[in-house]
């Protein structure tokens, strides 16, 4: 059974899930005093918690099982579960529409695109937008960020940290009016010291971190999303054997995709483009080639129409295809706007 249907207030199943606990099981052995830790809470608020879980975990499994293989979910439980997985939003409603809410959590989405259509700049908005609090509809969770080709702007990302607050703020407002109301108590510094940046500078370093990603996440449960920018600049130096170059990508994907289920969070990998011999004209296509593209659960395109910065859902087992336009301002990723396009940011 997952927390989601357990009878507590949403606050508190928004910091479960936050945190990684999105099963009875996985509550199973906790103390109050470890739960009161990774929840920010009371220890006995944690307490009831664990006490709530453990009367519905006894209803849900009357009879002790015998078997030798443990942790078989039905569809229906899964179903459930990845229906209450929080996403982070890209801050712009056309792009999270179609993405059915933002970049979900358990998952590895790839972005890709041409130089300037604004991946970097997304990529700096998902490890600014990761951090907004529970209370405010995110995951308080913290970011992985790992540069590869230098194109990180720790100026720029205080620039959208800053306008993250100033939104905040608003949201309170609008909260104060209907008698409710959230403290903002995260600031543009804070939320810089929650962004843990690794420069790469070769691809055996990539592979040696993404090995590395396993431990460091475990010592910092709350790292909720984990962004490569871009997956493609070192594979694409020097690389004769093609073989080795695709086992190598296999490889770091399927320890991705397993960071992504084990501790509940978005893996986003940004992706460069290549010209490829189509149809009797050269198109172009993301980098890497053909298995490449089956190594993630989600593709997104991102192109120019015009002036404008558009988004597609190339390929996703529960999206559908579709397209949505953006714009990169001065905030950072938003609605798109005619005053927006191609706007000088620093």
């Amino acid at each position: 059974m997952e927390v989601g249907r357990l009878p507590i207030s949403a606050s508190q199943r928004g910091k479960l899930i936050s945190a990684g606990y999105t099963t009875l099981a996985s509550l199973s052995s906790l103390s109050p005093s470890d739960l009161a830790r990774d929840l920010k809470i009371l220890e006995s608020e944690a307490l009831e918690i664990l006490k709530v879980a453990s009367h519905d975990c006894r209803l849900d499994q009357p009879e002790k099982s015998n078997g030798i293989f443990t942790g078989a979910q039905t569809a229906w439980e899964m179903l459930h579960e990845e229906q209450s997985f929080p996403h982070i939003t890209t801050s712009c409603a056309d792009l999270d529409n179609i993405l059915g809410g933002g970049i979900n959590c358990k998952e590895v989405t790839e972005i890709g695109g041409v130089p300037g259509i604004g991946k970097t700049q997304l990529g700096i908005q998902l490890a600014v937008n990761v951090q907004i609090p529970v209370d405010f509809g995110g995951l308080g969770g913290k970011a992985v960020y790992i540069d590869t080709e230098g194109s990180f702007m720790v100026e720029r990302a205080l620039q959208i940290a800053e306008a993250s607050v100033v939104d905040m703020s608003h949201y309170n407002e609008l909260l104060r009016k209907e008698l409710r109301t959230c403290q903002v108590e995260i600031q543009p510094t804070d939320i810089l010291k929650n962004i843990f940046y690794f420069r790469i500078c070769s691809y055996t370093e990539q592979i040696a971190l993404i090995n590395h990603l396993d431990k460091f996440i475990l010592e910092h449960k709350d790292v909720k999303i984990v962004i490569i920018d871009s997956v493609t600049f070192h594979f694409r130096q020097d690389f004769e054997d093609l073989a080795l170059r695709t086992r190598l990508l296999g490889g770091m994907a399927l320890k991705l995709m397993n960071l992504a289920n084990k501790y509940n969070l978005a893996v986003v990998i940004f992706n460069q483009v290549t010209t490829k011999h189509k149809e009797g004209s050269f198109q172009l296509s993301l980098a890497l080639g053909d298995s490449w593209s089956h190594c993630c659960t989600n593709r997104v395109i991102l192109y120019w129409n015009g002036d404008e910065r558009n988004a597609h859902i190339d390929k996703s087992p529960s999206l559908k295809s579709a397209s949505a336009p953006f714009s990169v301002t001065r905030k950072g990723i938003r609605n798109s706007a005619s005053n927006h396009k191609r706007i000088k940011l620093m």
